[in-house]
């Protein structure tokens, strides 16, 4: 057997190892303790979650601050590792799927000068997104920070404000063509915030703030002085539709980002559904009645698929990820426990960006429409109405993803249309529940304005109560799933339990012809 020769010790390799131990947790324990003394991890940590098990791998380690006009070299390698941002290349979610799972991580390091933005960093996050774009490859960005850094002095004879960087543009204009997440697990200003705001999901942490502008520019500004918690408190920002996913901590923020990059991923092999029948104990036959339509989703979605973006924010929509024996999808529904399901701004914009998300990277749409339409009336048509309401229809026409509606009872006018994809005949497959109703506007306003005259004749005011119960009555009975049927306004009325079996018939068909995604997604 030939006898293995010792490995020769190298300089240069020692002096490599010896530069990369700066870049070691261990190596910064006071900075490490202040993290944890808060309650947070570092950024290392996170990434070490994040990815699989040793597939992390840095990009741009070796650099530093670019402060060597006002402090030494040994100095800026010891306190100011990766410049403050920690970038590479990671696998995610490669135990539930062969392909796909290859990821660019970023994260600004609160530890290092607060996680500010370096000049250097920026140079190292703009190759970041020109790497991922080549490799068409998901970006999972950690953007704690306090915004730009006035302190890189060694930049200062080379540019005035640094107005010519890339770092926004470049991420920006991957919007639609790779999956970008941002994680926020603190304070996030400024430019921070910018990079927030441009990818197309946030998951912030209870704890964490928001804003454009930190405490030190809203002085500066002379607007007052303010906390951080102050400034954009996530709680509040989630109310407002800039959070998507709210979470307790970084842990969750974590396993939270995992499932949704998931969704793009692809199918999932193993799967378990929950009995189709709960639907009829889950929606009441008595049309008058609000039910819940999330355990209406989590029963027909498969368990433990659903994720829902912006939960707190237009709570009369619901923009959700699900998979259906196993394929991923987006879904949008109506909620008639907040606005009776009507349709007003806040909710037409939250689904208008939900589809142009789902239409980006190719994930098949599941409408359940419950609605007596647009919210009309002069307040709502203050907040610009007309505008809001239409980016839905235009949305969905730029829909290259099969849509699927679900006629779950109330579907009237402009707004269940818009829930359909623009009309019943543009879904891809539009199928109603027996509970199902329809018209061209509600019911009850219906028959209000077009028995106004015949209604106001009636002196006695029981017997005009009668008549317009009658009446309505009448115009459910000619509206509903059952009979509407008889005019092919829409496809088939089924049985709530096959619900899930002509979704997958109906995706098995329906070609895949997009081969690079190109889509645009709205900031809002």
């Amino acid at each position: 057997m030939a006898k293995k020769d010792s490995p020769k010790q190298r300089k240069d390799v020692g002096e490599l190892k010896a530069r990369q131990l700066f870049l070691d947790d261990k190596q910064r324990k006071a900075a490490v303790e202040k993290r944890h003394s808060k309650g947070k991890r570092t950024a290392r940590e996170n990434i070490k979650d994040l990815c699989d098990k040793d597939s992390f791998e840095e990009i741009g380690a070796l650099l530093i601050a670019a402060q060597k006009g006002r402090k030494s070299i040994e100095a800026l390698r010891k306190e100011t590792p990766a410049d403050g941002l920690i970038c590479g290349m990671g696998k995610v979610n490669s135990k539930e799927f062969e392909t796909n799972t290859t990821c660019y991580v970023l994260s600004y390091d609160y530890t290092v000068l607060a996680g500010t933005q370096g000049a250097f960093g920026h140079k190292k996050t703009d190759r970041m997104m020109a790497l991922a774009e080549k490799a068409n490859a998901p970006i999972l960005f950690f953007v704690e920070g306090g915004g730009g850094r006035p302190g890189d002095v060694d930049f200062q004879l080379v540019t005035t404000g640094g107005l010519d960087l890339p770092t926004w543009f470049s991420f920006a204009r991957l919007s639609g063509k790779i999956p970008r997440i941002a994680i926020v697990g603190g304070y996030c200003f400024a430019g921070n915030a910018a990079i927030a705001g441009c990818a197309d999901v946030i998951i912030a942490t209870e704890d964490s703030s928001l804003g454009m502008g930190g405490p030190a520019m809203i002085e500066g500004g002379g607007l007052g002085q303010f906390h951080p918690k102050e400034v954009g408190p996530a709680n509040e920002l989630s109310t407002k539709g800039v959070i998507d996913i709210l979470v307790k901590d970084e842990a969750e923020a974590v396993q939270v980002a995992k499932k949704y990059l998931s969704y793009f991923q692809g199918e999932k092999k193993k799967w378990t559904a929950k009995e189709q029948s709960a639907i009829y104990n889950i929606l009441p036959e008595d049309r008058r009645y609000a039910y819940d339509i999330k355990k209406i989703i989590a029963t027909l979605a498969d368990e433990d698929s659903v994720l829902e973006l912006r939960s707190d924010f237009a709570k009369n929509m619901v923009t959700s990820f699900i998979r259906i024996a196993g394929k991923p999808m987006g879904l949008i529904a109506n909620s008639t426990r907040h606005l009776g399901g009507a349709i007003d701004s806040d909710a037409a914009d939250k689904a208008a960006r939900f589809l142009q998300l789902c239409n980006a990277f190719d994930l098949p749409v599941l409408s359940l429409c419950d609605t007596p339409g647009f919210m009309v009336g002069p307040d709502h048509e203050q907040t610009g109405l007309i505008r809001h309401a239409s980016r839905l229809f235009l949305s969905a026409a730029a829909l290259e993803v099969p849509i699927i509606t679900i006629l779950v009872r109330k579907a009237y006018g402009l707004g269940a249309m818009a829930m359909a994809g623009g009309s019943f005949h543009t879904s891809y497959l539009s199928l109603a529940w027996p509970s199902a109703e329809m018209g061209g506007m509600g019911l009850e306003g219906a028959i209000k304005l077009g028995y106004k005259k015949e209604l106001e004749a009636i002196v006695d005011l029981d017997q005009r109560e009668e008549r317009y119960q009658a009446l309505v009555a009448e115009a459910y009975e000619r509206g509903k799933a059952i009979n509407a049927a008889e005019t092919l306004e829409f496809d088939e009325v089924i049985d709530p339990i096959d619900t899930r079996k002509r979704i997958t018939t109906a995706l098995s068909c329906f070609p895949k012809n997009k081969t690079k995604n190109t889509g645009y997604i709205d900031s809002w």
